[in-house]
């Protein structure tokens, strides 16, 4: 049988700058070598060996919806959840009720929020 881990998420973007920035801001995360090319990818270390792609499609249609997204976890979730509303980044519950997070059945706490390219992105606090 095979085993995998988890290893990157690449995104296209209409402009790589105001990704990184967003991501940086928000996250934190810091900007690591692309070591497959010397394109205008730009890539982002997420902590534990993690990574995000930022590839330029500056032409590109990207469509999205909540249902396709992307989860990272945190233990300081109300923390991270008043640094949101800090910076002014919008958020929602699943049910798009602005500025409110939504306890799942199984009491997880977790919020929805977009990037510039509006990618969904979850947080919670599924430590």
């Amino acid at each position: 049988m095979h085993t995998f881990s988890f290893n990157h998420i690449a995104l296209s973007v209409k402009n790589v700058d105001a990704s990184v920035a967003f991501y940086q801001k928000v996250f934190q995360f810091e900007e690591i070598e692309n070591t497959a090319s010397t394109s205008k990818t730009r890539w982002l270390a997420m902590g534990n060996g993690k990574q995000l792609h930022i590839i330029p499609r500056p032409d590109a249609e990207i469509k999205t919806n909540k249902a396709v997204h992307f989860a990272l976890s945190t233990a300081n979730f109300n923390a991270f959840v008043m640094f949101l509303e800090e910076i002014n980044v919008l958020y929602s519950d699943w049910r798009n009720t602005p500025n409110k997070d939504y306890i799942r059945k199984d009491g997880i706490k977790q919020v929805y929020f977009q990037d510039p390219d509006n990618y969904w992105i979850e947080v919670n606090n599924d430590i």
